[in-house]
C-alpha cells in the first residue's frame, strides 16, 4: 500500500526532517518549526504520532526521547504529490499541468532553458 500524501502541516514537518537526514526528537522538530510559526509542543507531538501511524515517519522508541525520521525522501514525496495533482486537477495531462505552470510567467529564462534540457533528457530516455 503506497504511503499517503502528506497534508500541508505534515509537509512543514517533513521539510524540517528532510535536510537533517537523521532522526529528530519532538523537541528538535518543535524548535525548528517555532522559528517560522508559533506552534505548540503538544501539537507537534500529536502530528508526529499521526504521521508515524500513517507511515510517513519512522518512530524509534528505543530511547527515552522518541525520535522520528521521514520514511521517504523529498523527491519521492514530490513525485507522489505531482502524480496525484496531475490526475485530479489536470485529468492526467502532464501537458496541461506544464501549460498552467508557464501561464503565470514566473519561470525565468534560465529556468525555461533548464526545463528544455529536462524535456530533451526525458525524450532520450523514452527512445531507449
Amino acid at each position: 500500500m503506497p504511503t499517503p500524501n502528506p497534508t500541508e502541516g505534515e509537509l512543514a514537518i517533513l521539510r524540517v526532517l528532510w535536510p537533517r537526514k537523521t532522526a529528530m526528537t519532538v523537541r528538535e522538530v518543535h524548535a525548528e518549526l517555532s522559528k517560522h510559526k508559533d506552534t505548540a509542543y503538544t501539537t507537534v507531538l500529536k502530528m508526529l504520532t499521526i504521521m508515524a501511524d500513517k507511515g510517513l515517519l519512522r518512530r524509534d522508541e528505543s530511547e527515552r526521547s522518541h525520535t522520528y525520521l521521514a520514511v521517504d525522501a523529498e523527491p519521492v514525496v514530490q513525485r507522489s504529490l505531482v502524480k496525484d495533482l496531475v490526475r485530479r486537477a489536470f485529468s492526467g495531462s502532464a501537458m496541461t499541468l506544464v501549460q498552467r505552470a508557464l501561464d503565470d510567467d514566473t519561470a525565468s529564462l534560465e529556468e525555461l532553458d533548464q526545463i528544455s534540457k529536462l524535456i530533451a533528457q526525458a525524450k532520450a530516455k523514452r527512445k531507449r
